[in-house]
């Protein structure tokens, strides 16, 4: 990292793959001698359980409130993904958190996960397969953007309760195949996404 970096930034995505809803990306900044004992279990937001990535977005959502760091998680719509692509759509939300937190690239270290990429005026910044696992800034990233877009779909499933958003989430599960089938798309379905199963 270089010495003139002040923040570090992470970068993940959650919902790339469902066959409905968003897809929900999180940019998490902390300051470069950030004190990760303030948020413990922080990692891959798969493999944390449920109940602890709420405790980790709620302490995040109050150190926020306190200045000690700050995120931003955009869902970006089923609408768009179908329209220009889950790829594209990713690249969008990424942007969109980036001019909300108003970082300055000069003084900011990135990391990415998977195959994701910052804005070309972030010069340092590094792409990482599987980041969220090994880096904590990313899957600081990785749950907040999880814990967002899980909530959103359990507020959709209440509108749609056919299709169990609530349980899936809208990957495409045995229960959501099937629901398809019966009951047709919502208008939440990613129509892209889901061909192949009607």
């Amino acid at each position: 990292m270089k010495s003139k970096t002040r923040y570090l930034v992470g970068v993940d995505e959650a919902g790339r793959g469902p066959l409905a809803g968003p897809v929900a990306v999180g940019v998490a900044v902390v300051p470069r001698n950030f004190n990760w004992k303030l948020l413990p279990g922080v990692g891959d937001s798969k493999k944390v359980a449920v109940t602890k990535r709420e405790h980790v977005a709620q302490s995040a959502r109050i150190l926020k409130r306190q200045g000690v760091l700050n995120f931003h998680v955009v869902l970006v719509s089923h609408i768009v993904i179908d329209r220009i692509g889950i790829s594209a759509a990713v690249r969008r939300g990424i942007n969109e958190c980036f001019r909300k937190l108003a970082l300055d690239p000069r003084s900011t270290s990135v990391k990415l996960d998977g195959l994701l990429h910052a804005p070309e005026a972030f010069k340092d910044q590094e792409t990482i397969i599987k980041g969220d696992a090994t880096e904590k800034i990313i899957g600081l990233a990785s749950i907040l953007a999880k814990v967002t877009r899980d909530a959103h779909m359990v507020r959709i499933a209440r509108k749609y309760p056919q299709y169990d958003f609530d349980i899936h989430k809208g990957y495409g599960t045995a229960i959501h195949r099937t629901a398809l089938r019966t009951h047709g798309l919502s208008t939440v379905h990613r129509r892209t996404f889901c061909k192949k199963y009607l």
